[in-house]
């Protein structure tokens, strides 16, 4: 469902439009499957590291990787000022389990992170590292796999329909 709606977008006459007006590289926008699961995987990935302007790291890496932008630019809003606190602290806390230290008791405000940043640097980067790892690897291979599946039902449909 999701493969077909893309593609109903990635035809549409305004997207075009702009693209050649703004001379967008076309393979940035494309819709198929290794471009979508590579932008799931990089926008994942990014959006789990505890940084600054996520984005604009999403869009630094286009020169080296080919992926879906805006895909990628949407799973990046998957750490947005709601979902932040909880994230950091799960990676915080499994990234102190993992090293052996002891988690400090984490209070919410800037003054406290200032003040404590170095005693849980290590510890939530590793958490990241993790976290963004397991998560952006696993979103990829379930894309693939989900868009693997809405081929094959398609053109056992297909089939289905040809005969009759």
């Amino acid at each position: 469902m999701l493969r077909k709606y893309l593609k109903k977008i990635s035809d549409n006459e305004k997207l075009k439009k702009f693209i050649r007006k703004y001379k967008v590289p076309s393979e940035f926008l494309s819709t198929n499957r290794k471009m979508v699961s590579k932008a799931v995987l990089v926008g994942l990935f990014i959006a789990f590291i505890p940084m600054p302007m996520q984005m604009l790291l999403v869009v630094s890496m286009m020169p080296f990787f080919k992926f879906n932008v805006p895909i990628a630019l949407a799973m990046c809003w998957f750490s947005n000022p709601f979902t932040m606190p909880p994230m950091y602290y799960m990676e915080y806390i499994t990234g102190s389990f993992i090293l052996g230290s002891e988690a400090l008791s984490v209070e919410m405000s800037i003054e406290w992170f200032s003040n404590n940043l170095d005693d849980i640097f290590v510890a939530l980067y590793f958490g990241a590292f993790i976290y963004s790892s397991v998560v952006s690897l696993s979103a990829y291979w379930l894309v693939n796999h989900f868009w693997r599946g809405s081929v094959y039902r398609d053109k056992k449909l297909h089939r289905h329909d040809r005969k009759t």
